[in-house]
């Protein structure tokens, strides 16, 4: 027999509904139909008998794969409202079904559910298309609230997961180029035209000494040491336009 822990995802008592697919026929009209996708039938089992507790949700099918979860998206008798997406799993990882998943079928609510929280995990399937992220530790409780406000198209992320995203963030490098002041800017479209420092100074009106100092600059914030590779990496990076 199963129970609910406060900080773990374990199932109530055991019902007469056996986990596997309820076609969304079957279930009461106002219920949420959730989708959940994970490669442990422990992990599905789980949260299907937890998610009993709840009359308003109803799990109307289990996948192993995100193959399996596309499958399950394409009938209409398992279409679900919000999908519960285990990110680790084999075949088609959860990123890529997130983003094929809500490409196809843009009505459908993704929650990745994992039990990582990594700030890159965490943004790419925020990317790919997920709604929200919550980690396999939460109370039933929360999963069910978590549930019910994607299901109206309300973000949820877990508070370790968001810290995680900011703190990578926070540590990511500036974009190149971010750091170049307008006149940096300006002088460096020139050099993309093929000016010499003279035709510069000319064009905007300044000193050649006074170009030589901004292109010091630009070379210094760019991490580049010549004219020719300055020019080629601020087109690659579209820091200037393209020659015509």
């Amino acid at each position: 027999m199963y129970e609910r822990a406060s900080h773990s995802l374990v199932a109530t008592e055991a019902s007469a509904h056996a986990p596997g697919v309820m076609p969304a026929s079957d279930a009461p009209s106002s219920q949420t139909h959730v989708l959940v996708v994970d490669d442990h039938t422990v992990v599905r089992n789980g949260i299907e008998l937890s998610l009993l507790a709840f009359p308003d949700l109803g799990v109307v099918a289990q996948a192993a794969t995100g193959e399996e979860a596309l499958l399950y998206c394409a009938d209409a008798e398992t279409l679900p409202d919000v999908v519960l997406m285990d990110l680790m799993m084999p075949g088609k990882g959860g990123v890529a079904t997130i983003q094929q998943m809500r490409a196809e079928y843009p009505q459908i609510q993704i929650i990745a559910f994992t039990s990582f929280q990594e700030g890159n995990l965490v943004e790419e399937a925020l990317q790919a298309g997920a709604i929200g992220y919550l980690l396999k530790d939460v109370t039933i409780e929360d999963l069910a609230k978590a549930i019910r406000l994607a299901h109206r198209g309300m973000p949820i992320l877990a508070p370790a997961a968001a810290q995680a995203l900011v703190h990578t963030v926070v540590r990511r490098p500036p974009a190149i180029g971010q750091d170049l002041t307008e006149r940096e800017r300006g002088v460096l479209a020139l050099l993309a035209e093929g000016m010499s420092n003279l035709q510069i100074a000319e064009q905007l009106v300044i000193t050649t000494a006074t170009v030589k100092f901004h292109t010091r600059s630009i070379r210094s914030k760019l991490g580049t040491s010549s004219r020719t590779e300055t020019v080629a990496l601020a087109l690659n990076y579209h820091l200037v336009p393209s020659a015509r």
